[in-house]
């Protein structure tokens, strides 16, 4: 394996402007990793919802007709199907969403958000929205400062969000 690794990277070693390069980008996705565990957290607390059943909420709530294919909800939520099943059971029998066939493609299942789903992803959004600002917006110095962080990042998302509600 040694000598696997040493061919691949022609011999070179990481130098200072590469350590710090990598330091940098650690302390980047470690930090936003544990904001976003804070965030949840927060919203968790006040509404009761769990981080996955959050985004899950969250991510109908965004889309056309607040429903989506189930694998999009697995891709959402970085679940395999088995997880995701999980997360639409809970939400399903909390009365949240509903399962539904999708009418372009009968072997699609949708996730629907319900009128009580919408309801309280609207409040647990509110809930996030303030803590947000208490805790990324305020300490970054304002919200113009928190833009150009959302813009710098989005600049570099090599998969950004889309897709039909059904079927493809």
């Amino acid at each position: 394996m040694t000598a696997e690794i040493h061919a691949e990277t022609d011999g070179r070693c990481p130098d200072t402007a590469d350590l710090h390069l990598l330091a940098r980008w650690d302390a980047l996705q470690s930090g936003f990793r544990r904001i976003t565990d804070q965030l949840l957290a927060d919203v968790e607390a006040r509404s009761g919802l769990a981080p996955s059943s959050f985004q899950a909420l969250w991510f109908l709530m965004t889309t056309p007709e607040r429903s989506a294919p189930m694998y999009r909800l697995a891709g959402t939520l970085g679940f395999t199907t088995a997880g995701t099943t999980k997360v639409a059971d809970r939400l399903t029998e909390a009365g949240l969403i509903e399962r539904r066939p999708c009418r372009e493609d009968r072997r699609v299942t949708l996730a629907v958000l319900t009128e009580r789903g919408l309801q309280v992803a609207m409040t647990a959004a509110l809930t996030l929205a303030d803590a947000l600002r208490e805790r990324v917006v305020g300490p970054l110095g304002g919200a113009e400062r928190f833009d150009a962080l959302t813009d710098a990042v989005t600049a570099v998302d090599p998969e950004p969000p889309s897709g039909p509600p059904c079927g493809g």
